[in-house]
């Protein structure tokens, strides 16, 4: 195979792996930032769970650009997205209530953008699976 034919195949989905490694970072440097979108069922184990998920963005972000491990990595990061959808819809609901009781622009537009997030995961997915 030509080294063109190779890179048309080859398909690192950078639109994973800058969120991931960012997000990865966050999550272990100022861990309070996610703990309260937490479910809360799973509130008693908070804090390991954004650490867990911090570093299981790092370990996805870094396999996404490892050749050898971006497939398996695309696999693992789309299963990631879809374990943490329910925090970031959390999220959606804790801003929601928030912007009802302050009714101020900063509180409404924060809750607009994590209402609009939500469905862009479907295609972070999708980009995650086509990883090659």
């Amino acid at each position: 195979m030509s080294p063109t034919a190779a890179a048309a195949r080859t398909h690192v989905p950078w639109s994973v792996v800058i969120p991931f490694a960012l997000s990865g970072v966050l999550h272990l440097v100022r861990p309070r930032t996610f703990t309260g979108i937490i479910p809360a069922p799973l509130r008693p184990w908070d804090r390991p769970l954004v650490l867990a998920s911090g570093v299981a963005e790092l370990v996805c972000a870094i396999g996404l650009v490892v050749p050898g491990t971006r497939r398996a990595a695309g696999v693992a990061s789309a299963g990631l997205l879809l374990a943490v959808w329910p925090a970031n819809a959390q999220m959606s609901l804790s801003l929601g209530r928030r912007a009802q009781r302050r009714r101020d622009a900063r509180s409404v537009a924060a809750f607009a953008v994590s209402v609009l997030r939500l469905p862009v995961q479907l295609p972070l997915v999708r980009s995650a699976l086509r990883a090659r």
